[in-house]
């Protein structure tokens, strides 16, 4: 290629107002593309760069070379006698005798000692906006519904040059620079502009690629600046790393069977059965590749019809299991790539396995490089002190009535379901979100403008998340872990109920009160049960209100509450028993079913997120394995059942799905009730919660002549229970009992459940 003319003529640039300069060399320039860049002048073109620590700049354009004159601190600048602004490269030259240093691994530059070296680069400064207007309208009006195809870092070609395009909201900020490892972190000569009035800060860095680290340098109000992660980053250093990371997908998706049929699967009338899991304690070392190796065909054997996984977002304290989020739009790093997290999403969807992940919408760490005060200002949290400070976490809850901040989480739900092919999400701590006096007390906390407690920006902000993914997303299914009685949780936004709201739009919610009166009642003594009876019969009072999933879930095996078998009265067999008879009580009851890693095998001790589930329980050397394993396949057992019987869920939200026998037998610990299908086809839950067999105890069933056949048995030998069954067919006697017009005499083994069906 021959060597380009030197152009004469070439004559210095008229010298830089004192307060630009000042303002463009400090980072807090709004509008830097303004001062460097090419620019039409008096008497032909000025074209003007910042690269600190270069020896000399020259302009190269249409074969034509001219050297720019060093203004001092990084500035190079002259006028060329040119009739037009040319598409044109820098020519810098770093390090040498004298020089600063240079970097020639990437077209952004940098600083490096080796000898004096020219490189070429194209000039970010003269690029048009990457981002369009209908995106910045969108973001102004807080209703773009895929922001993070506008904000954060986006590889792309833009005006025929290959390069990344930053984007990042920081309306306070009086400038924003990008910092990366590909200007060994020296933003000085990367200064953003602001796109008008948006907020908007946009830079197109040419040869910047994936891979790169990047964080914002943002020039606060009072003249400090802070290095930021970028709020909107699609994939993270991994921690203790706090760096950005430019990223594209490559991952090809092979579930298109699954994702075609999911608008057909509707979670109220299918079945839903729930493995909770801890990703990175599942099983410890394994990545998102290794676990789609494992993890679906486990779950799978097992029947389970979704995992739901505790939160994958970006996370710097692992004890927090996720739920303290710096990174809303990045899976952890922790195990792999966003391509490796979407391998095992892709994995399980070949399974046949939903994909539940926890969102938590609801507050952030304070860590001075995320979220917190981000330009300088309360951007992302309320305002007002006394609302943004989580008074139980330390945390900081967003500003639900800041229609920027309310779309990046509208946006983050639907992020994950259409770009990570999620089938739901489970929201944390919703009635954190719902109450102005969550955990204040008197003093602590303002009424809203109605004089009421009830937070009605976040009322509004759950309603328009649940409204935009269902919208967007046909057969994703959002459940809400809601520990008061909020009237609403799963009614659609336009029913008004009696308190004035509209629902706030869930599908789902977790009956925290069916976990907490049921557990309570399984921790006495048998003997002690018939004084708690109503714990266990008190759900059905409000079983329809909404529409439940029973949860026993990690909080209820952590931090001194014990495993779920180690919660149960009795010895090493009876607390065995208790476990199987709950569990088989649980599978029967109106709602779905959610069970945490390790509670499917009784493991004995607590959950740890350093050392997973205990899997050598269940190993051949470990003398009880046995008993574990008989556990572990009754649940197996549980699920297929639950699946072949559309009477466990086909009507789970419906009431006359449901009929007692008996609720009223205290005195025997025994309960019993009838689940219908669409078809009115009946089976019959059975759970004898005392410790002593209760032979040929007469229970009032619908007539059917052929009789009634046990089809699943708690205490059958294969479990580990003691083997007290009913092999034969269960014939009806023309007994009225229970307000039925016929009866059946079964034998109820000692602390299980059994189920049955007409024969």
């Amino acid at each position: 290629m021959p060597a380009p003319e030197v152009r004469p003529g070439v004559r210095a640039a008229p010298p830089l107002d004192p307060g630009e300069r000042h303002r463009l060399l400090s980072g807090s320039h709004h509008d830097p593309h303004g001062l460097l860049g090419a620019h039409q002048a008096t008497g032909g073109v000025l074209f003007r760069a910042l690269r600190p620590f270069a020896r000399s700049v020259a302009v190269a354009a249409d074969g034509l070379r001219a050297e720019l004159v060093s203004e001092g601190d990084g500035l190079f600048a002259a006028v060329l006698p040119l009739n037009a602004v040319p598409e044109h490269r820098l020519l810098v030259t770093y390090g040498g005798e004298g020089g600063d240093g240079g970097n020639g691994d990437n077209e952004a530059g940098g600083q490096d000692t080796h000898a004096a070296e020219e490189m070429e680069f194209h000039d970010p400064y003269r690029f048009l906006p990457a981002l369009g207007e209908l995106d910045l309208h969108l973001i102004s009006e807080g209703r773009h519904e895929q922001l993070w195809q506008a904000l954060g870092a986006h590889p792309m070609t833009h005006q025929g040059v290959t390069g990344t395009r930053f984007t990042v909201w920081a309306p306070s900020a009086r400038g924003v620079r990008i910092a990366g490892d590909f200007n060994y972190w020296d933003a000085t000569g990367f200064p953003m502009r602001c796109l008008g009035s948006s907020g908007i800060w946009e830079l197109f860095l040419p040869g910047v690629g994936e891979g790169a680290l990047y964080k914002f340098e943002i020039a606060r109000p009072d003249g400090s600046r802070t290095l930021r992660a970028d709020p909107m980053a699609r994939r993270t250093e991994c921690p203790p790393g706090t760096a950005s990371v430019v990223t594209a997908s490559h991952h090809t998706w092979d579930d298109e069977e699954w994702m075609e049929h999911r608008a057909d699967r509707r979670a109220h009338q299918s079945p839903l059965s729930v493995y909770e899991v801890h990703l990175a304690s599942w099983r410890p070392g394994l990545t998102y590749r290794q676990l789609a190796e494992q993890l679906p065909a486990y779950v799978k054997d097992l029947g389970f019809t979704h995992v739901e996984l505790m939160p994958v977002a970006e996370h710097p304290f692992g004890g927090s299991w996720g739920y303290q989020i710096t990174s809303y739009y990045a899976p952890t790093a922790r195990l792999g790539s966003p391509d490796d997290f979407k391998y095992l999403v892709d994995a399980l969807h070949r399974s046949g396995i939903g994909v539940l992940v926890d969102w938590v919408p609801a507050h952030f760490p304070k860590d001075d490089w995320a979220l917190a005060r981000f330009d300088g200002t309360p951007l992302y949290e309320h305002p007002d002190p006394s609302r943004a400070e989580h008074p139980d976490w330390g945390t900081l809850e967003f500003d639900y009535g800041r229609r920027e901040v309310r779309n990046f989480l509208v946006a983050n739900a639907v992020y994950w379901c259409e770009e990570f092919h999620i089938d739901g999400l489970r929201v944390d701590a919703v009635a954190s979100m719902l109450y102005l006096d969550y955990s204040r007390e008197d003093g602590q906390w303002s009424p809203n403008e109605y004089g009421g407690r009830e937070n009605l920006d976040a009322v509004s902000f759950l309603q328009e998340m649940n409204a935009t993914v269902y919208r967007r997303c046909p057969g994703v299914v959002t459940i809400a872990e809601e520990s008061t009685a909020w009237d609403g949780v799963t009614r659609a936004t336009h029913h008004v109920g009696p308190g004035g709201f509209g629902g706030l739009g869930f599908g789902l919610k977790w009956n925290m009160g069916w976990m907490h009166d049921s557990l309570g009642y399984m921790k006495h003594e048998p003997v002690h049960r018939k004084y708690h009876h109503n714990e266990m019969t008190f759900s059905m009072v409000y079983a329809y209100s909404e529409n439940y999933v029973l949860p026993i879930s990690h909080d209820e095996v952590v931090h001194g509450k014990q495993s779920l078998v180690t919660k149960m009265p009795g010895d090493w067999w009876q607390r065995r028993a208790n476990h199987r008879a709950y569990l088989g009580f649980m599978w029967a009851h109106p709602g779905k079913q959610l069970l945490f890693m390790g509670q499917e095998f009784a493991q004995g001790a607590e959950w740890s997120e350093v050392h997973g589930p205990e899997w050598w329980l269940l190993d051949d050397t470990y003398h009880s394995a046995g008993d574990h394993r008989g556990v572990r396949d009754l649940v197996r057992d549980l699920n297929r059942g639950y699946a072949d019987h559309p009477a466990l869920w086909e009507r789970d939200t419906d009431p006359s799905g449901f009929a007692w026998v008996v609720g009223d037998a205290a005195e025997d610990n025994v309960l019993a009730f009838l689940r219908l299908d669409a078809f009115g086809n009946p089976l019959l839950c059975v759970s004898n919660f005392s410790p002593v067999v209760r032979h040929a105890y007469r229970l009032g069933v619908p007539e059917h002549d052929a009789g009634w056949q046990e089809i699943l048995n708690t205490d059958a030998a294969r479990y580990g229970g003691g083997d007290v069954t009913n092999p034969d067919l269960l014939k009806p006697e023309p007994t009225p009992w229970h307000g039925r017009p016929s009866s059946i005499l079964p034998a109820l083994p000692p602390l299980a459940t059994i189920w049955l069906r007409p024969a």
